[in-house]
């Protein structure tokens, strides 16, 4: 595979989901699409990089919501031969349980701007001559119990690595996105204490450190993948977590995957400034570094607005910075792409939904997992404060959309919840939920409304990028002040900022939906509803000011050089 196209790969990026069309559904949500953005912009600056992934033949879950507002799920069906080649040779092995299990690679293309190749490698062990249930390993992302899941993570950190090596790739740099791969550096620990010899451990350890960068992207300790030492044992192998043992700290230590990515790699970052902080109050005593994260602007900004910016900045694609030059343009054409952005939302809404909305009402969107601490419910939590808000300024139209992970039993209860409000939110609030969430519906949403919401708990939103995507289109965030909005927040420019309290619990609930029902009241619909020019300059500004900044391309290019040692 070490083809004309990319003759020399010094990069190897290992996600455990990739989010680069509907189509190939092998992500769930913002992992996954970040992961394709960086991927995207690594094709566009014709960085010398390789993708690993998993195939996840049944993907995350497609989901529908009954009459009563319950999520129901069912397995995505795609064909993967319809999408990516079969690398017919070599294949690899793992262990796993102490079966031998043969992994099976195939592989996308993707081209960069210029005609530059990203390969992308999905592991699959869906093989003829693996044990029957080992096959079913690489059908669902994030499936599965705490067996099913470190099964994956050995597929793609050993296998993933074991690819690369079988296929002549010797990559200088192992990017771990998130601890799902963290295996592939206790496997190249393993390889390189076969060639310095055993009794060179630290020896070992520094060499693999110098080669590998872990991404953590997970604020809360919960989040990262931990497994006992007796299933660690059963699952990857007793020598296997005896060299997990030998890293200085890990002698009784469950198999964290953050602990281990943290042990093995010598550049660690949060995904934005406030996460940076986060993870070093977290993991203390290790060198976290913050890159903030963006995405891909092309992908990301809707068809009107492409047409606009190639008319007015025609260096965009290339040169992302260039979007600062938003300001030049006329604040008409802003306002007449966006409407053209609005009506294929709300042409899709009817198509889904069959519900019909009105362009020239105001329309909230939001978009993203359905879970308890990101509050989606906060905007509804008083709807008789917001009726009277609707009664004084017009209609409302609120679009939501996301799945609930299906064992996250309050993030259905809170899809159901919201499904009942809309019986109370009376003739001024058009309140919609689209389920089937993907990259095609976010895309519209983000580009369409008039104003993107997202409601965390601080600290808990490691970046979020949904935001970044509607500020490509000129649509203003009004956000908690975490993760990504820390730095993307300035006021009366790019959007408006719930400030956070400070502490947890109703009553902070309370406090910061007071905050939301205010300035959509004293600022953020009046300034819609009479002062259309000064509307239309905080979408210019959301251009200018943050999408110029929040893309992959200037994230990537912070990985190139601090991370990567590029130059």
């Amino acid at each position: 595979m070490q083809d004309s196209s990319n003759p020399q790969v010094q990069i190897a990026y290992f996600s455990m989901e990739v989010g680069l069309s509907a189509r190939i559904p092998t992500y769930s949500g913002g992992l996954g699409v970040l992961a394709g953005d960086t991927l995207r912009a690594a094709a566009d600056m014709g960085l010398p990089l390789v993708g690993v992934t998993m195939l996840h033949r049944q993907g995350f879950f497609q989901q529908s919501i009954n009459a009563d507002g319950q999520q129901e799920v069912a397995p995505v069906k795609w064909t993967p031969a319809e999408h990516l080649e079969r690398v017919q040779h070599p294949r690899v092995t793992v262990e796993i349980e102490g079966r031998t299990v043969e992994v099976q690679t195939w592989r996308l293309s993707l081209k960069g701007i210029d005609g530059h190749v990203i390969p992308i490698l999905y592991l699959d062990v869906d093989v003829d001559g693996n044990d029957e249930g080992d096959r079913r390993f690489t059908d669902h992302l994030y499936g599965g119990d705490e067996r099913y899941r470190l099964a994956q993570e050995i597929i793609l950190g050993i296998g993933g690595r074991r690819v690369l090596a079988a296929l002549g790739l010797a990559p200088r740099v192992y990017h771990m996105n998130e601890g799902h791969s963290s295996l592939l550096a206790l496997d190249l620990l393993r390889v390189k204490l076969d060639e310095l010899g055993d009794e060179r451990l630290n020896d070992a350890i520094a060499s693999v450190r110098d080669a590998c960068v872990f991404t953590t992207h997970t604020p809360v300790p919960a989040g990262h993948d931990s497994f006992p030492r007796e299933l660690a044992t059963r699952v990857l192998g007793e020598s296997g977590l005896a060299l997990f043992s030998r890293l200085p700290g890990q002698a009784q230590a469950e198999l964290n995957m953050s602990h281990l990515g943290l042990a093995l790699s010598g550049f660690v970052n949060g995904v934005a400034r406030r996460h940076g902080e986060v993870s070093r109050e977290m993991f203390p005593g290790h060198e976290i570094h913050a890159i903030t994260n963006g995405v891909h602007s092309t992908t990301w900004t809707s068809e009107p607005f492409r047409a606009l910016f190639d008319r007015r900045i025609p260096q965009w694609r290339h040169q992302n910075y260039a979007l600062r030059h938003a300001e030049r343009i006329p604040l008409s054409e802003i306002a007449d792409a966006h409407a053209e952005a609005k009506r294929a939302l709300l042409d899709e809404v009817k198509r889904r939904c069959g519900v019909a909305l009105d362009p020239d009402v105001f329309a909230i969107g939001y978009a993203r997992r359905a879970t308890a601490y990101k509050r989606p419910t906060l905007l509804l939590r008083d709807i008789e404060r917001l009726q009277s808000i609707a009664e004084r300024h017009g209609k409302l139209q609120v679009l939501y959309s996301g799945k609930a992970h299906p064992r996250d039993m309050e993030g259905q209860r809170l899809i159901a919840e919201i499904h009942r409000l809309r019986a109370r939110c009376g003739p001024n609030i058009e309140l919609v939920y689209i389920p089937g969430y993907n990259m095609d519906l976010g895309s519209l949403l983000t580009s369409g409304v008039d104003l993107w919401l997202n409601t965390p708990r601080a600290p808990l939103e490691a970046s979020g990028t949904s935001g970044m995507k509607a500020s490509h289109n000129g649509v203003p965030n009004l956000s908690t002040r975490d993760g990504w909005w820390v730095e993307g927040c300035i006021i009366g420019h790019t959007g408006w900022a719930i400030e956070p309290i400070g502490h947890h619990g109703d009553d902070a609930d309370a406090a910061e939906a007071d905050q939301l029902y205010r300035l959509l009241d004293d600022v953020v619909l009046p300034l819609f509803r009479t002062n259309k020019p000064g509307w239309s300059e905080v979408m210019r500004g959301s251009i200018a000011l943050a999408a110029s900044y929040f893309n992959a391309q200037r994230m990537l290019d912070e990985y190139r050089v601090r991370a990567y040692g590029l130059g």
